[in-house]
């Protein structure tokens, strides 16, 4: 799944979450650390072991409806956590004592009621999207390209999905591939150009970053279909050669231009960064 999409603020705090079977599943590790107001990873996870410890000697079912889910980690490693749904995450928030308890309630029942509406008009997420980019500071133009590319990054994982991949780790080594064919450099290798962590590297290209993204997904896509690629050997070598088209494209227009593609400046959302001079004027 793609990260902006697994993921949601309570109060500036990001939780991981992932859609599995028809509904969203929410890390229970990130929603224990809102409630209990803990900034220390481990600690939240020390803390959700012992409640749900307790709830298991409960008789509680909530525990037991938990399930083992893949996300990111802070190392940008693949792990997994109990994840929970609407209905079962409301039954843990009963058994922490937190002032954050209720409106963490109205948020996840807001948040729950977004996505049925957005099931039932897809319009709507693409508007929450693009107030959400403009409320921090990124430019009209810059916004119609980010919400065309994640179009285009959709297209291709459906693509991907019809020709027998399936899982995140595959979908992660061919987007790597494509990434390495068109810039240079691994997405990992491009967060430490940028300076970034764990932010979503995407989200800090500016205008020709994103058109060269966009490039290489969008061959890649058009060559598997040719190819009619099977499986992930057959797929990722199609992901080569969509990357080596955007590639040879970005190396002419920097041997013209004079100028590489590729830049270390990043987004971030402070003052003391002026928007980063709103995207550097794009």
């Amino acid at each position: 799944m793609d990260p902006e999409k697994s993921l949601v603020v309570f109060q500036n705090r990001k939780i991981r979450r992932i859609w599995f079977n028809e509904e969203w599943h929410f890390s229970v590790v990130d929603v224990v650390a809102v409630l209990t107001e803990q900034t220390n990873y481990q600690k939240a996870r020390k803390y959700w072991n012992k409640l749900s410890q307790r709830l298991r000697d409960e008789g509680s079912e909530a525990v037991t409806n938990c399930h083992r889910l893949k996300f990111t980690a802070e190392d940008g490693k693949l792990r997994e956590t109990d994840c929970a749904s609407v209905k079962t995450l409301f039954r843990i928030i009963q058994s922490i004592p937190s002032r954050n308890a209720e409106p963490f309630k109205i948020w996840l029942a807001q948040v729950g009621y977004d996505r049925v509406q957005e099931i039932e008009n897809p319009e709507l997420a693409q508007k929450r999207m693009k107030e959400l980019f403009k409320q921090k500071g990124y430019s009209d133009d810059w916004i119609e390209k980010r919400v065309r590319g994640i179009a285009v990054r959709d297209e291709l994982t459906d693509e991907w999905k019809k020709r027998g991949l399936r899982t995140e780790l595959e979908y992660s080594i061919l987007t790597a591939e494509i990434s390495k064919a068109t810039f240079g450099m691994t997405p990992t290798e491009y967060l430490k150009l940028k300076g970034l962590k764990k932010e979503n590297l995407r989200d800090h290209m500016n205008d020709l970053e994103l058109i060269f993204t966009m490039l290489g997904e969008a061959s890649t896509t058009r060559i598997a279909r040719n190819k009619d690629a099977q499986g992930f050997t057959e797929n990722k070598g199609a992901a080569i050669e969509g990357g080596n088209v955007a590639g040879v494209a970005r190396k002419e227009l920097e041997k013209r231009s004079h100028q590489p593609v590729s830049s270390s400046e990043n987004y971030l959302d402070a003052p003391e960064k002026e928007k980063w001079k709103r995207l550097k004027s794009g």
